[in-house]
């Protein structure tokens, strides 16, 4: 599609020629009335609107894909994210989520102008973190974040064992500077991450450390040692890592890909996913996992990927 711009002083004149272009509208923010302005070269929507940089305030927030919270769930913003906002209507903004790009609808409540919000610098990254109003375990918990959330730390307190964060402090041991690559295992650290999660419920759309899914508890083990991932199993297939051979052993930290689903191995033999068969995350052998999938598939499993 082909796209001529007229200036006509205040206002732009649109020219669409040609067909629009394929894509997909998890990650592309276009709906009938409506689309993100940098779609306006490729996409034709009666209007466009440029996106209001926002942040999530509360602890999260399911996004939904339609505004009301009896919607289905389709992902999970969390605390300190940001969220591009494109249409606020009621309780509800649309727009798409900074890290992955997914579009859907947020509850208004859980989002504040990022110019109102201190940049983060820290991540969650054990399983949930208090807020503590002072630096001292037996005071008071202000709230708690799940694995994964974003936070602003400031200067440690007089006993190092605290990060003044806003109002509150958090514990030194709960939190890893944003952009750090963790190692705990002499590997990515990602099976080690992803043990933490063991007896988490399996939530559709999540991906917390309160509740998630298979492709929610990828990408958030991925973010946590400083890989970028996109949300869906079918889009970390396509992204993430380099096939292994079919005559080679597996070996912990190695991603296996069946139908709409994904794990982690922690070692050759055992898998660790969020499976809505057990309804939590587990770990069990891989064999057991592909003779499930060979009752609903003739290819069981789809791929099996190394991150380098």
């Amino acid at each position: 599609m082909d796209m001529e711009t007229a200036d006509t002083g205040a206002h732009a004149k649109f020219v669409l020629n040609g067909p629009e272009e394929d894509f997909d509208p998890r990650i592309t923010a276009h709906r009938g009335d409506l689309a993100d302005i940098a779609l306006a070269g490729k996409l034709f929507a009666p209007h466009y609107a440029a996106a209001m940089p926002m942040r999530c305030s509360a602890p999260k927030a399911m996004v939904r894909k339609q505004p009301g919270k009896d919607h289905e769930a389709i992902s999970e913003l969390l605390h300190g994210e940001d969220f591009h906002v494109l249409d606020i209507a009621g309780d509800w903004a649309w727009g798409y989520c900074g890290n992955d790009g997914y579009v859907g609808y947020v509850p208004v409540h859980a989002l504040q102008h990022e110019k109102k919000t201190p940049e983060p610098t820290h991540l969650i990254f054990a399983r949930a973190a208090l807020i503590f109003i002072e630096p001292d375990f037996k005071s008071g918990v202000m709230k708690r974040l799940p694995m994964g959330a974003r936070i602003a730390c400031g200067e440690p307190s007089e006993c190092g064992n605290y990060l003044k964060s806003g109002k509150g402090y958090v514990h030194v041991r709960h939190v890893q500077p944003i952009g750090t690559k963790v190692v705990f295992d002499g590997s990515n650290g990602t099976a080690a991450l992803a043990e933490q999660l063991i007896g988490a419920p399996y939530l559709w759309g999540g991906r917390s450390g309160d509740g998630l899914d298979c492709s929610g508890l990828i990408q958030m083990i991925l973010m946590l040692t400083g890989i970028t991932a996109p949300r869906d199993s079918d889009q970390q297939l396509a992204a993430l890592g380099e096939d292994i051979a079919e005559d080679e052993e597996l070996r912990r930290g190695d991603l296996v890909f069946f139908p709409n689903h994904v794990g982690l191995m922690v070692d050759k033999d055992r898998i660790i996913h969020a499976t809505a068969h057990a309804m939590q995350v587990v770990i069990e052998p891989l064999a057991d996992t592909v003779a499930r999938f060979a009752k609903i598939s003739d290819k069981p499993v789809l791929a099996r990927k190394r991150l380098s």
